[in-house]
């Protein structure tokens, strides 16, 4: 991670960040519940995208505000979609850097915050963060939004969380919400992620606490702990302005005034690039979990034995769950992620064997499911025509 001396634009002197006004950017299947989530927390929260359908839906479902210029948010939260407008699988990130470029970097005010929570390759972090002249805190944290079971896995779960600079990081720990203590491991440290100046070494005043007060931001009292791990504070790094975004949730303790966060449980990690592949790696192990399935399936096929009793009897031992296979790997997120993995290492020798091995298996058993599709149509039609089917049989 980049120390605070790369940003040009550090938190304030009291290390708390003020967050009133809210833009989220594309308001898709990902970026309408965000905005949702975000305006129910008390935000003013406004809305961009470049369908007015779109725009147009997220008024009359949520009410949340269209904005007509980019000036004056507090954080900008981008749920822009990576993929290839006329090809899901094939991951782009051209629509989000145009976004940052033509928009955020010419109208946006010093030291918001740009999270990025939209799927990305490893390094667009640090290219945003140069892209706005270091002007604003820029971090990750990847959505695992899932539409199938948005109650268990919304807006609302354990996320991971990477800022460019150390700033970037305590800045969104503070908007999202707090670090969950019960999902970190105890590594005789004093409990303490270490933060990368940038130089292979780690400043001793750079640490994210793992313990009970959630995050340190260099504090002079313990009331300054307890507050950056458990609320935002109403001081801004431009603004003098102590309103709060919702009167009604604005707490105290002992004389100090707080805001409310998202109260999202958070998992930070002390560079960005870990956050960012954290996504695409928990989508290509899925993409795995599943290609493994087709193989045992295809395996089943050709040696005549029986899939569903086998895979029951795998799935009766505790440390194994093999999947159904149904009808191969599908929708855009697993296939997508699952390229731009493969497509994030440096090295050519350390691309992914078995991933790439995981796609021939999917494409062989998509092809396996499409030839018995087509044998059953046609012995249907023969059925109801008369005429005898062309398929041969041993």
């Amino acid at each position: 991670m980049l120390d605070n001396n790369t940003c040009g634009f550090t938190l304030p002197t009291d290390n708390h960040c003020r967050f009133d006004k809210v833009l989220i950017i594309g308001l898709g299947q990902l970026g309408l519940p965000v905005a949702k989530y975000v305006k129910e927390k008390g935000f003013d929260v406004y809305g961009y995208d470049i369908s007015q359908k779109a725009i147009q839906r997220a008024e009359k479902i949520a009410a949340i505000k269209k904005a007509d210029n980019f000036s004056e948010f507090d954080v900008y939260i981008i749920c822009i979609s990576t993929h290839e407008p006329d090809d899901m699988f094939t991951p782009q990130i051209n629509g989000l850097l145009s976004i940052v470029q033509e928009k955020i970097a010419k109208e946006a005010k010093n030291g918001a915050l740009v999270s990025i929570e939209s799927t990305i390759p490893r390094g667009t972090s640090k290219k945003v963060f140069e892209m706005l002249n270091h002007r604003l805190h820029v971090a990750h944290i990847p959505h695992r939004w899932y539409a199938l079971e948005e109650k268990e896995h919304g807006v609302n779960q354990l996320r991971v969380v990477g800022g460019v600079c150390d700033c970037c990081l305590k800045a969104a720990v503070q908007f999202y919400g707090q670090i969950d203590v019960n999902n970190t491991n105890n590594n005789n440290n004093n409990n303490k992620i270490n933060i990368d100046n940038g130089n292979g070494n780690t400043n001793g005043n750079s640490s994210i606490l793992m313990g009970d007060t959630g995050i340190e931001i260099a504090p002079s009292t313990i009331d300054d702990a307890i507050a950056s791990s458990s609320f935002t504070a109403t001081s801004s790094p431009t603004t003098t302005n102590t309103s709060s975004p919702s009167s009604s949730t604005t707490g105290t303790n002992d004389d100090i005034n707080y805001i409310p966060n998202l109260g999202i449980p958070l998992h930070p990690v002390s560079d960005v690039e870990i956050a960012e592949i954290t996504k695409i790696a928990e989508n290509a192990h899925r993409y795995l979990q599943i290609a493994f399935a087709e193989d045992i399936y295809l395996y089943c096929q050709a040696n005549s034995i029986n899939f569903p009793e086998l895979r029951e009897a795998l799935n009766t031992k505790w440390n194994v769950e093999i999947l159904e296979p149904r009808d191969g790997i599908g929708g855009h997120c697993l296939p997508k992620d699952t390229r731009m993995f493969l497509q994030s290492s440096k090295s050519v020798a350390a691309k992914s064997r078995i991933l790439k091995a995981s796609m021939e298996v999917d494409e062989e058993y998509k092809r396996y499911r499409l030839s018995r599709a087509s044998q059953t149509a046609d012995i249907q039609t023969s059925r109801r025509s008369g005429r005898p089917s062309s398929i041969q049989y041993d």
